[in-house]
């Protein structure tokens, strides 16, 4: 490998979720801020969560006679 060229390796860099969950692993960058990670994803916990934003879920659901969110 060239030298000079690569970023310093910082094996402790720790990982931010916007559950809550923090970890440490190894980055280039110190510290990570990530949106959904294995204690939160639908795929890991079995639960499926809607994130709504702005309200969306509930204006596709009007748009298309669904159920709302509270009725299901």
């Amino acid at each position: 490998m060239k030298k000079g060229i690569h970023p310093e390796y910082n094996p402790e860099a720790v990982v931010k979720c916007a559950c809550g969950n923090t970890f440490v692993t190894g980055s280039v960058k110190d510290e990570l801020k990530v949106e959904i990670c294995s204690k939160c994803h639908p795929f890991f916990t079995g639960k499926q969560n809607i994130v709504d934003t702005g309200g969306r879920v509930d204006r596709f659901k009007r748009k298309f006679n669904l159920p709302s969110h509270d009725e299901e």
